[in-house]
C-alpha cells in the first residue's frame, strides 16, 4: 500500500495499521449509531463531519444499524480502540469513553485536511482500514499558563480541541501567579476585583528590564470555567485547575494583603521570575484558601487539583518571630517546614473532599499526602525519588518538554529563552528515563502516570505566540506519550508531519513554526531573552536539573 495512504499520515503513529484498497461513502442522512458510554464521541464525530462537509446525519441507539457504529468492547485494553472501514461500514469497538473519543480524532485525521475546516463541502469518503491502538501512558497533558497572560476563552477552547486533536486527554490550566489570578472567587471578590489587572508586563527575559506601561488582565468566571470543562469533556479532556501555593502569590497578596508576609502587599506583578510573593504560612491563610478551593470544586470536576508548591522563598519566615514559634509548636525542625506543612494541610482537604492534589516536586515530603501526584519538573530525579516514597508521578521536565523554550539557536528566534528544544528533541523524550526505570524496576510503591508538556506564557503573549511555540513540537510529545516506544522512528514522524500534518495544522488555522524558522511576522527583534545552555546545566545537576528557587 502506498504511503500516500492516510492511514500512513496519523499522528500519533497507532500500535497497528492495516490500510486497504477503496473507501466507504457517508451521503447526506447517513445513521450514526453509539454505545450509551461512547454517545459523546460519536455525537462531536458527527458533528464534526456535518460542520466540514455540509451533510446532516442521523444519530440512533445502539439497538439500531448505522453505516457508521460506536460499539462498547471491555476486552481492550484501557483507552483504546479498534476501528475497521470497509464493506460499506465505519465500525468502532471501544472499551470506554476515552478510547472512542481517539478513534474519532483518528477518524478526523483520515479524513484529511478537509475535516479540519467548517467549509461544508461533501463528499464524506473515509478510506478502507483496519487500525488497532492504545496509549502508552495513562495521563497525556499539556499545561497552558493563562495567570502570566491571559487567553480569553474562545482561546482556551481552541487550545483545548487541538490536545484532542492530539489524543492528548488533559489540560492543566496555571490560573494563578504573581502576574494574575485568573478565577472568579464570589466568597473573596478582590482576588478578580484586584488581582486579575496589572499595569505593565516586563519586557523581554532580563531581570533588570522595566515593565512597559500597557496595562494587562482578564480573568473567567464561573460560569466561563464550567462551559469550558463541560467542552473538553466532550472531546475526552480532563481541565486540571492550578491555585498556585505557597509561592508565585503576589496576585492575591495584593488583593488581600493579610496573607502575605509584613510590608510586601503591593500590587500585581508585572515582572518575570521567582518573587518575595509568598504567604505566610498560618492556620488562618489555610482557612482563607480551603474556601477558595471549595469553590474551584464546585467548578472543576477533575479528580485532581493541583496546588502548585514551586519556587518557594523561605527566607522571609526565618525573621518572622511568630511563623518561627508556630514550627516549631508544630514540631517542625525549621520554619523552612512550613512549606511541606502548609501544602499538606490543603492537600488533606482535598482528600477529604473526594479529590486529590497534584504538586510540583519541590512540595514532595513527609507530609505530603499518600494519594498527591508528584509533578517532576526541575528534573528526572524528583519523580524517580517520589515513586520510590510511594507517590504516583507526571513527568514534566523542563529539559524536555517546556514548549515555551526557543525551538532554536538562531538569532531570528523570539524572546529566546531556555534551553534549546528542537522537534527532534522532544520527539525523542523519554518518559521512563534511567532514574525513573530503575525505581519502577525495583517494584517500587509509587506508579508512572504519564507525562505533561508546558507552555508557559511570559513571553507568549497572544494565541499566536502560542501556537509558534506548542506547535509542531507539541505534536512530537503527543507521540511520544502515545505510541509505543520501540514503534518510534523519527524519518517516519517527519515524513508524516510534512506530507500529511501540517496540512491539518494549516487547515486549523494553526501559525506554527515552519522548519526553516520563524516568519518576519514571527520574530520579536529587539526583546531580550535569556538563552540557558543544557550541556552546562547537566554537567553541574545531572538527572536533577537546575531550577527552582536556591538559596542566595
Amino acid at each position: 500500500m502506498s504511503s500516500d495512504h492516510p492511514a500512513h499520515g496519523l499522528v500519533p503513529r497507532p500500535r497497528a495499521v492495516q490500510p486497504r484498497a477503496g473507501h466507504v461513502d457517508l451521503p447526506d442522512g447517513a445513521v450514526v449509531v453509539a454505545h450509551p458510554d461512547l454517545r459523546a464521541a460519536a455525537r462531536w464525530w458527527r458533528r464534526t463531519c456535518e460542520d466540514a462537509f455540509g451533510v446532516a446525519w442521523d444519530e440512533r441507539g445502539p439497538d439500531t444499524s448505522g453505516a457508521v457504529a460506536f460499539a462498547l468492547d471491555a476486552d481492550l485494553p484501557a483507552g483504546g480502540y479498534a476501528l475497521d472501514v470497509g464493506d460499506g461500514r465505519v465500525d468502532v469497538r471501544a472499551p470506554d469513553a476515552a478510547g472512542a473519543h481517539a478513534a474519532a480524532q483518528t477518524l478526523r485525521q483520515l479524513l484529511g485536511p478537509a475535516a479540519f475546516r467548517r467549509a461544508g463541502t461533501g463528499p464524506v469518503r473515509v478510506p478502507c482500514v483496519t487500525i488497532s491502538d492504545a496509549p502508552r501512558c495513562g495521563w497525556r497533558g499539556v499545561l497552558l499558563d493563562v495567570a502570566r497572560h491571559f487567553l480569553p476563552k474562545d482561546g482556551v477552547l481552541r487550545m483545548v480541541d487541538l490536545a484532542a486533536a492530539h489524543k492528548l486527554n488533559v489540560l492543566q490550566l496555571h490560573l494563578t501567579d504573581d502576574q494574575g489570578w485568573r478565577v472568579e472567587i464570589r466568597s473573596r471578590p478582590r482576588l478578580t476585583e484586584v488581582g486579575a489587572w496589572r499595569t505593565g508586563s516586563q519586557r523581554g527575559a532580563l531581570r533588570d528590564t522595566p515593565a512597559d506601561a500597557t496595562p494587562h488582565g482578564g480573568y473567567y468566571t464561573q460560569d466561563d470555567l464550567r462551559e469550558i470543562v463541560a467542552y473538553a469533556a466532550a472531546r475526552g479532556v480532563t481541565v486540571v485547575p492550578e491555585i498556585d501555593l505557597p509561592g508565585h502569590s503576589q496576585a492575591a497578596i495584593a488583593a488581600y494583603p493579610e496573607l502575605g508576609m509584613p510590608g510586601t502587599a503591593g500590587a500585581v506583578g508585572t515582572a518575570w521570575g521567582i518573587t518575595d510573593g509568598v504567604v505566610r504560612p498560618t492556620g488562618a491563610t489555610v482557612e482563607f484558601f480551603t474556601d477558595v478551593l471549595d469553590e474551584v470544586l464546585e467548578v472543576f470536576d477533575a479528580p485532581v487539583i493541583h496546588l502548585g508548591g514551586d519556587e518557594v522563598p523561605t527566607t522571609a519566615w526565618r525573621d518572622d518571630g511568630e511563623l518561627v514559634a508556630h514550627a516549631a509548636e508544630l514540631g517542625l525542625s525549621s520554619v523552612d517546614g512550613l512549606h511541606s506543612w502548609f501544602v499538606a494541610r490543603l492537600a488533606a482537604h482535598l482528600s477529604a473532599r473526594g479529590r486529590r492534589a497534584a504538586v510540583w516536586d519541590e512540595a514532595l515530603g513527609p507530609d505530603l499526602p499518600a494519594a498527591a501526584v508528584v509533578m517532576s519538573w526541575r528534573g528526572v530525579a524528583q519523580g524517580a525519588q517520589a515513586i520510590a516514597g510511594g507517590w504516583d508521578v507526571v513527568m514534566a521536565p523542563e529539559q524536555f518538554v517546556y514548549l515555551d523554550h526557543r525551538a532554536a539557536d538562531g538569532p531570528d528566534e523570539p524572546v529566546p529563552v531556555g534551553f534549546v528544544r528542537t522537534v527532534d528533541d522532544v520527539y525523542g523524550f523519554d518518559v521512563s528515563p534511567p532514574p525513573v526505570r530503575t525505581a519502577l524496576d525495583a517494584s517500587a510503591p509509587g506508579r508512572l502516570l504519564g507525562a505533561q508538556a508546558a507552555l508557559w506564557t511570559e513571553h507568549l503573549d497572544s494565541g499566536r505566540r502560542v501556537d509558534y511555540a506548542a506547535f509542531p513540537r507539541l505534536a512530537a510529545f503527543a507521540e511520544a506519550v502515545w505510541s509505543d516506544e520501540a514503534q518510534r522512528d523519527l524519518a517516519d514522524f517527519r515524513r508524516r508531519l510534512t506530507t500529511h500534518h501540517l496540512p491539518r495544522l494549516d487547515a486549523a488555522g494553526v501559525e506554527y513554526r515552519p522548519e526553516t524558522g520563524p516568519q518576519p511576522w514571527q520574530r520579536r527583534p529587539g526583546v531580550p531573552g535569556r538563552p540557558r545552555d543544557l550541556a552546562e546545566e547537566w554537567a553541574e545537576g545531572g538527572w536533577a536539573g537546575m531550577g527552582g528557587w536556591r538559596e542566595p
